[in-house]
């Protein structure tokens, strides 16, 4: 009986507040930049769910992986394709559609349009022909990863997104050199068939105290978020193949405060000395094996001083 009557309470729940969303304001002549769900269909939220049915068209990234979501919601709204190939021509459609007075959508395969997806073009030019932009917020692998890694506080919330790394080995270290000498967290995609690689280099860049959180498959059926120091990642990896499976958003969390931190003159005059003839990661390197100190620590500071 119970069930029963948790059931109808559901139900009636649900229909009261499908009811004040579907009547709240929907401007035409809008485009409305709807986040979608990362991996669980439950991840649609009730706005998305009747922006997408209230619109006239959708622009998807890929029509073909769109359309599941879609039927599966009960959203019968027509599909044309936006992805970057054809950004720019789409973008010129889809103005002419706003023209006319349509309310268009515009999705990726998968979280945010625009952010790390194609889609800024659109919204740009979009602007830029004076039509209003509403964007419907939902899932984000970025922000996903970093509710479950702690690498932030409500006291220092800073983080920084880098998107993929690049697939060439030593573009790939120069960019992590950049981005992991910031004083905060740094958020990444990866491939699983580059992910030890890219460890890889995470180690020789950042040294293997750095505090690593790995999250694989965020919002699926084989989720898996863990936080290690480098140099257990590689093993972790190696314990269970199923782990490098799926896809990856990697945290380098911010390096820790090191006492003293302002060189003495010996180490100072070493760094100097190394930077004259090697580079930044090698100077860092030679200096952590004869002072001792820790390499991301005199890395930071090497690159102060390059």
């Amino acid at each position: 009986m119970s069930d029963s009557s948790d059931s109808i309470d559901a139900s009636a729940t649900w229909s009261r507040v499908a009811e004040r969303v579907a009547g709240q304001s929907w401007p035409p002549a809008t485009l409305y930049v709807v986040a979608t769900p990362i991996g669980n269909i439950g991840d649609l939220s009730l706005r998305a769910w009747q922006t997408l049915a209230q619109c006239d068209v959708i622009a998807a990234e890929d029509t073909r992986a769109s359309r599941p979501l879609l039927d599966a919601w009960g959203i019968s709204t027509p599909l044309v394709a936006a992805h970057r190939h054809n950004e720019a021509q789409a973008a010129q459609s889809l103005v002419a559609r706003l023209a006319a007075g349509e309310r268009v959508g515009l999705i990726s395969d998968a979280g945010a349009p625009g952010v790390s997806d194609p889609g800024a073009r659109i919204v740009r030019t979009v602007r830029e022909a004076g039509y209003g932009v509403v964007a419907i917020p939902g899932a984000s692998a970025v922000i996903t990863a970093l509710m479950a890694s702690g690498a932030t506080s409500d006291e220092n919330p800073a983080y920084v997104f880098a998107g993929f790394a690049p697939p060439k080995a030593g573009a790939r270290q120069k960019w992590l050199r950049q981005w992991c000498a910031l004083p905060a967290p740094v958020v990444m995609y990866e491939s699983p068939h580059r992910l030890e690689a890219s460890i890889r280099d995470l180690l020789d860049v950042c040294g293997p105290a750095r505090v690593l959180t790995i999250a694989r498959e965020l919002t699926k059926r084989f989720e898996q978020i863990v936080t290690l120091p480098l140099e257990q990642v590689l093993p972790w990896l190696a314990a269970d193949s199923h782990r490098s499976q799926g896809e990856f958003v990697l945290i380098v969390h911010e390096a820790p405060e090191q006492e003293g931190q302002a060189l003495d003159a010996s180490t100072a005059a070493l760094l100097d000395a190394l930077l004259e003839t090697v580079s930044v990661r090698d100077a860092a390197r030679v200096a952590a094996k004869v002072t001792g100190l820790p390499r991301d620590t005199l890395y930071a500071l090497a690159l102060q001083r390059s």
